[in-house]
Order: structure tokens, then C-alpha cells, then sequence
């Protein structure tokens, strides 16, 4: 019995090319990106990993793509998680990340959250309002407004990082000058300072625990 495989049967069309004609394997970067997966499912993964604030532009140079392709995955995403939906992604400061949809704030801060309303006393909250409205501005600027020492709101806002040293107040003794942090801003869902909702809507925000569970100061 003849048992020679025909050669017809195990040589395809395309083997018979010359190399210079078959089609190169490779692929870039950028092609793998844009055209083998979903951007978004890429760029979701790399938020989600990630924890922090990234910059479309940052995202765009490492995936090596166009801006527009990610600020379409961005968008893609943004609608995504959006509305009832457990985790929103937010951006501030021309950056994106995920973050706990403010709804579910008070239970998901019962559990989770560090920032607690007993620990945001009442004298914490005004000092945090003050500062976001004002700053820069030194702790003797708050108490003038507010009328009382701040001290010990000043030490917490500091504790949990919702504030910060950005300097000292060109006067006598040199007094240190606060401002609000990015964490203030993605707590509270804020692109940027300019967006800050109104005083009493930013008092509302920062409450994360009902009253009744609160340890009030001055």
C-alpha cells in the first residue's frame, strides 16, 4: 500500500510566498491596544489596579495610543459606572480613578471608611469648609472667622489628610499656611477646587455617620 501523503494536501497557498511577501507576525504595542481588545477593558483594569489618580495622557503614552482612544474608553467607562451603580469613576485634577458612589457613603463608611462624623467633629467640619473656601489661610485666619480655637480640627483634617502645609503667611512669626489635598478633592468627588458645591451642600458632604453616632466640639 502506498502510504506517501500528497504534498498538495500539506502545503498551503500562502507557504509558497516568498518571505518577503508573507505577512509579518509582529504587532506593536498600540495595535494589540486598539484593535485585538476593548481600550476601556484595558484602561478599566489598569484604574482598578491602580488605586490612584492617572492622567488620560499618561494612560495614552503607555498604552501608546491616540488621546481620543482613551478619552473614548474614559467616557465608556464613565457611563458604565454611573448612576445606583456601587463605584463611580471620578476625575480631579485632570486625572481618573474609581471611587465609592456618595450615595452609599454613610454604609460603606460604617464598614470601611477611616473618616468618621465622631471623628469630623463639628469644629473639624466648619475648620475643612473654611479652608476649602479661603485658602490659603493660616489656623488663627479660621478662628477669626469661626470665632473659636481650631486647633484640635486643624490636627484632624492634618490626621486624615483632607488638608495640608502649602507654606507660611509672609507675616510676623511666619504662621503656616493650609490648603485642601487631592484626597480632599476625591472624597468629595471634586474635579478641582473651582467645582466646590455650595457651604452648607459641603458640610452635607462631609458628613458620613448620623449625628447620633457624633462626638460634637466647638
Amino acid at each position: 500500500m502506498n502510504t506517501t501523503l500528497s504534498t498538495e494536501s500539506t502545503i498551503n497557498e500562502g507557504d509558497l510566498k516568498p518571505e518577503s511577501q508573507k505577512p509579518s507576525k509582529k504587532t506593536s504595542k498600540n495595535v494589540c491596544a486598539s484593535d485585538c481588545c476593548d481600550v476601556a477593558v484595558v484602561v478599566e483594569a489598569i484604574l482598578f489596579l491602580s488605586g490612584e489618580g492617572i492622567s488620560l495622557e499618561y494612560l495614552a503614552e503607555k498604552l501608546e495610543i491616540p488621546s481620543k482612544e482613551v478619552e473614548k474608553a474614559l467616557a465608556k467607562l464613565a457611563e458604565k459606572y454611573s448612576c445606583e451603580c456601587g463605584i463611580h469613576l471620578i476625575k480631579y485634577r485632570n486625572k481618573y480613578q474609581f471611587a465609592t458612589n456618595p450615595q452609599y457613603a454613610e454604609r460603606v463608611a460604617s464598614v470601611l471608611n477611616p473618616i468618621r462624623e465622631k471623628n469630623l467633629t463639628r469644629a473639624a467640619m466648619e475648620t475643612l469648609a473654611i479652608i476649602a473656601y479661603k485658602q490659603p489661610l493660616t489656623k488663627i485666619d479660621v478662628e477669626e472667622i469661626r470665632g473659636h480655637d481650631s486647633g484640635y480640627g486643624v490636627q484632624i483634617l492634618l490626621e486624615n489628610n483632607l488638608i495640608e502645609v502649602v507654606g507660611r503667611k509672609d507675616t510676623v512669626g511666619k504662621p503656616l499656611l493650609y490648603s485642601t489635598t487631592d484626597e480632599f478633592l476625591k472624597r468629595f468627588e471634586l474635579e478641582n477646587i473651582d467645582k466646590l458645591p455650595s457651604y452648607d451642600e459641603l458640610l452635607e458632604k462631609i458628613k458620613v455617620i448620623h449625628t447620633s453616632d457624633s462626638i460634637l466640639g466647638d
